[in-house]
């Protein structure tokens, strides 16, 4: 049950990925927010590396197929994000917040791993920074005021992507925070696959404000 679950993850958060790079490119902006793609390419650039040198598994193939979907997605952030931010930022100003972002989550990932050692990192981490990309989607929603970027695919494949790990991890690994963070991850994700079904309109025709949809 436990592998079985760990590929139902895997190829979730793949599907999450490849359509985050389909949206990417012919929507012309990112479909994953800036501070979780970063920490998301931190986490996933550190464990694919150490599966590699340590052996691999279900869960490591998975890792290094996510570190290399995510170089995509960066690209579409570092080619497309300047222009969702406001005019008197400048490129050169958006490339160093970038680098800066970039930075502090390979900082905060090996943080982690000298704090808890290489087996929790990985967990508490995932799971940390999961709820902050559950949050920031909503928040993407609403900044945005338009459907670009974003999909039910994304959302519910990450709903099912995220509930998949948190049964092995919070419920055969009997981990209450682990149970508990995924928890409300699923809350922050339903709530967002529901935004996104109500605007069906909107999500058609990415034009059309959200107050024609709603």
């Amino acid at each position: 049950m436990i592998l079985f679950l760990t590929i139902v993850s895997g190829l979730a958060w793949t599907a999450v990925y490849v359509e985050a790079i389909r949206l990417g490119f012919r929507e012309r902006t990112y479909a994953i927010p800036a501070a979780a793609l970063a920490l998301n390419f931190a986490w996933e650039a550190i464990y694919a590396s150490r599966s590699v040198a340590t052996g691999l598994s279900a869960q490591g193939v998975f890792n290094i197929v996510w570190g290399l979907a995510d170089v995509l997605i960066v690209y579409t952030f570092l080619r497309f994000g300047r222009a969702e931010l406001p005019a008197w930022i400048t490129r050169p100003l958006f490339i160093g917040w970038a680098v800066l972002l970039g930075l502090t989550s390979f900082a905060v990932q090996l943080l982690f791993v000298a704090e808890f050692g290489w087996d929790d990192a990985t967990k508490y981490a995932a799971f940390l920074q999961n709820l902050l990309m559950s949050g920031l989607f909503i928040a993407m929603f609403v900044s945005r005021g338009s459907g670009r970027g974003q999909s039910l695919v994304i959302a519910v494949a990450k709903w099912i992507g995220t509930l998949a790990p948190t049964i092995v991890y919070g419920g055969y690994g009997n981990s209450a925070l682990i149970l508990g963070l995924g928890a409300l991850c699923s809350v922050f994700d339903l709530t967002y696959i529901a935004l996104l079904w109500r605007a069906g309109v909107r999500l058609r025709n990415p034009a059309l404000p959200l107050t024609h949809a709603l």
